[in-house]
């Protein structure tokens, strides 16, 4: 039977420890990117997972291979190599191969039994001199300790972005065509050192945007005043309304566990429209983003799936096109968008959905910046569009020949030939970019397009 990160599960991530959570358990970049390096069955024998724990010997530059073991009840970690890097980066990789499924059930070794026991006795008599409420974490002082080793490297990390933005404020743009790409991926190299991926990931956009286009000036500024009203709202984060809050730690890259979202997530309970997807795959890490919209309450939200480099994603719970009847509980924030699914009964055909102009489709992108300044994506459905040429691009044309930009190099053949010249429905996904297809209708026939 194969494992996942925090019990068993057959070929799959369970009790929340995903890819994204045990690589933020990373203390920094250099681990993050060895423990990937390391989440593969072949770099590890005498393998196995228990209710409990996860193990492995992974051989290092000595005759002897390191002997890794994970307590999933901390989680707590022991490896007999000598780093000095808490969780390190064996532990780390185990627990990855375990996220992928790549783990078999089987009986645990006496060195692991002997550690796991050894720690349940102690916690049981802090438990006991506490007196512990039941459902309490078996060691809260070390998870508050490192929440709060966490938080002290980010702030660090958000000072030097402040710093460093400030001094661009008095030097200006001038020669930053030749130094700005290198700059700003340092930086971005110090957030992830900062664990602040969110803010990472910002970072390396606006060092894409230098020199790309001939108004680059432009779109930097833009990237960099996102960045700078992030580090702004970091700093005030205690006087923030808690949802906006909630909004701001998530996009530093603080992520709220799974346990939480299900007990405490907003519920919506609907018959939800299966918008489309978009899958982006990568050497490390492939991500699936899948759009929802509720047939009665109109709300939108945003089921996302990981899988380890070259592992398989999660069944879909639907087909775009399709309705899947299920409850969802939306993460915090003041644009709640990101939920988790909970299916309640078997997928059902669904007709044509309506959708809106191009004018009412951008109002409604622009009605949710205003909630959060930083959302990257938005769904939408354009009703009776045509795609048209647009210069060297594309762009999609409505009835009353307002248009959309469609995002440069999408390939459109498959619109093209489903549209023939006649306005269709077609939902995708904006950007600032631009507008990506993903499923159109033809009549009432769903048509996948990404």
């Amino acid at each position: 039977m194969l494992c996942g990160v925090g019990g068993l599960a057959a070929g799959g991530v369970v009790a929340g420890w995903d890819v994204e959570r045990v690589v933020a358990l990373a203390p920094d970049a250099a681990s993050a990117k060895a423990a990937q390096g390391l989440a593969r069955v072949e770099k590890w024998s005498g393998s196995g997972a228990s209710e409990r724990a996860l193990w492995g010997l992974c051989q290092g530059s000595g005759k002897k291979p390191y002997q890794t073991v994970v307590d999933l009840a901390g989680p707590a970690f022991k490896c007999s190599c000598p780093s000095r890097k808490f969780p390190c980066k064996h532990a780390l990789g185990i627990m990855l191969l375990s996220a992928a499924g790549q783990l078999t059930e089987s009986a645990e070794p006496e060195w692991v039994a002997s550690w796991i026991e050894e720690r349940a006795g102690r916690a049981e008599k802090a438990a006991e001199k506490a007196e512990k409420k039941p459902g309490e974490v078996a060691d809260p002082l070390a998870a508050q300790q490192r929440v709060a080793r966490r938080a002290d490297r980010v702030s660090a990390g958000m000072a030097e972005l402040e710093s460093w933005l400030d001094d661009q404020v008095r030097r200006g743009l001038g020669g930053f065509e030749q130094r700005g790409y290198s700059e700003l991926s340092r930086l971005a190299a110090r957030m992830v050192d900062a664990q602040a991926p969110g803010v990472a990931g910002a970072v390396r956009r606006a060092a894409a945007v230098v020199g790309r286009t001939h108004g680059w000036p432009g779109e930097l500024l833009e990237e960099l005043s996102l960045i700078h009203l992030i580090v702004s709202a970091h700093k005030r984060l205690p006087e923030l309304p808690p949802s906006l809050a909630d909004t701001v730690q998530s996009r530093i890259g603080w992520t709220v566990e799974t346990a939480r979202v299900l007990a405490e997530g907003e519920k919506v309970e609907d018959d939800w429209l299966v918008l489309g997807r978009v899958i982006e795959p990568d050497d490390h890490l492939t991500v699936r983003r899948l759009w929802l919209r509720g047939s009665t309450t109109g709300r939108l939200a945003l089921i996302l799936t990981f899988a380890a480099g070259g592992r398989q994603l999660d069944p879909l719970p639907a087909r775009p096109g399709e309705l899947v009847p299920a409850v969802l509980s939306y993460y915090p924030g003041a644009l709640p968008m990101r939920a988790l699914l909970t299916q309640t009964a078997p997928r059902l055909p669904a007709p044509r959905p309506g959708g809106l102009t191009a004018k009412q489709a951008l109002a409604s992108y622009v009605e949710s910046l205003a909630a959060d300044p930083w959302n990257e994506r938005w769904p939408l459905v354009l009703a009776d569009v045509r795609p048209t040429p647009n210069g060297d691009n594309w762009a999609l044309i409505d009835a009353n020949q307002d248009a959309l930009e469609v995002l440069p190099g999408v390939d459109l053949w498959k619109l093209l030939a489903v549209s023939a010249g006649d306005p269709v429905t077609v939902a995708g996904e904006w950007n600032r970019a631009g507008f990506k297809p993903m499923t159109c209708w033809h009549g009432d026939r769903p048509v996948i397009l990404s």
